[in-house]
């Protein structure tokens, strides 16, 4: 969700050299975009404050000579480490004591900014200045000599046409459509004709593991046998991508493979996918989006009343008009 912010400030400045600062698990992606100069870890677990490290990263900052940097988190740590390494201009909103340790401070308006990319985009101007209004999407391309080269290594086709699922989530089970729901859905897809895949981290398979015993032979598991790059390959070979409110939705909608995502805690208003070939498929309930890691009431009504027939009745829709 940051590239159409580096999209809009290579725009600005067409000759900027941008450098992305992130953990090192989602630095993959950074290297699939084109606007991104170089890639840079950030070694700090959540919640780690470990000032000699930060100190030792500033230095090293403070060597590139950067004009500015902009702070996605809201968090005082984050804020710290531009402070420390003496770069002149430092973006961010107003968040935790960050009064000095940036200097361009915006204030957050979420009626006007309600979605996240649109947060991240107006960091990119001046104080002020209005979001344009054809704002770019994220686009990631798949390579075609590294894709295949990862399907001869898995032992996979492409044919018959594929069906990508995509059942976990970071934040917590809240955000997860029921396995026994995916399962079934398989299911469905393998009675069309389609292969389905399982992708996601190996921390996914706890929830891959039990869908793929609930569908048996109608999918097949390949949570935790692909780093998050390989994961764009595999997803770029997908006919239709079916995933849950997650990092792997935001990969499906930027490579532009028709996708069908599953909203239940969350909010499809500050978190869609971004693509014309998305679609955002909800059960109403008054409790949604609630925004908890768990479901607070105990029902889960938001994902247990989202039936798989009905979001194969999307899917099918979505295939024919493919």
């Amino acid at each position: 969700m940051i590239q159409p912010m580096l999209t809009l400030l290579r725009r600005r400045d067409p000759g900027a050299l941008l450098d992305v600062l992130a953990p090192e698990w989602v630095l993959p992606l950074a290297a699939r975009m084109p606007e991104v100069n170089a890639s840079l870890v950030s070694p700090f677990r959540h919640g780690q404050f470990a000032l000699r490290e930060r100190r030792q990263l500033a230095r090293d900052l403070a060597s590139r000579r950067y004009d500015r940097a902009i702070v996605l988190p809201n968090s005082w740590k984050s804020a710290l480490l531009p402070w420390l390494a003496g770069i002149p201009r430092r973006t961010g909103f107003i968040g935790e004591f960050r009064y000095g340790l940036l200097n361009d401070v915006r204030r957050l308006d979420a009626a006007r900014l309600p979605r996240m990319v649109d947060r991240f985009c107006a960091l990119a101007l001046d104080a002020g200045d209005r979001l344009p209004g054809d704002l770019p999407r994220p686009r990631l391309e798949s390579d075609p000599v590294r894709r295949g080269d990862l399907l001869r290594r898995l032992g996979l086709q492409l044919d018959p046409p594929v069906a990508c699922f995509c059942p976990g989530a970071e934040f917590g089970p809240a955000k997860r459509w029921p396995y026994r729901h995916f399962g079934a859905l398989a299911q469905r897809f393998a009675a069309r004709g389609m292969q389905v895949w399982l992708v996601g981290s190996a921390r996914d398979r706890e929830v891959t593991q039990p869908l793929a015993a609930e569908a048996g032979s109608a999918c097949r598991d390949l949570a935790g046998l692909s780093s998050l790059d390989e994961a764009v390959d595999l997803l770029a070979c997908a006919t239709l991508v079916v995933t849950n409110d997650s990092g792997l939705m935001h990969v499906a909608a930027a490579l532009g493979r028709p996708t069908l995502a599953l909203f239940g805690s969350s909010s499809p208003e500050f978190t869609p996918p971004l693509s014309e070939h998305a679609q955002v498929i909800r059960h109403p309930v008054p409790c949604s989006p609630c925004f908890q890691r768990v479901c607070p009431l105990g029902h889960f009504d938001c994902m247990m009343k989202l039936e798989p027939r009905t979001v194969f009745a999307h899917a099918e829709q979505m295939l024919d008009a493919a």
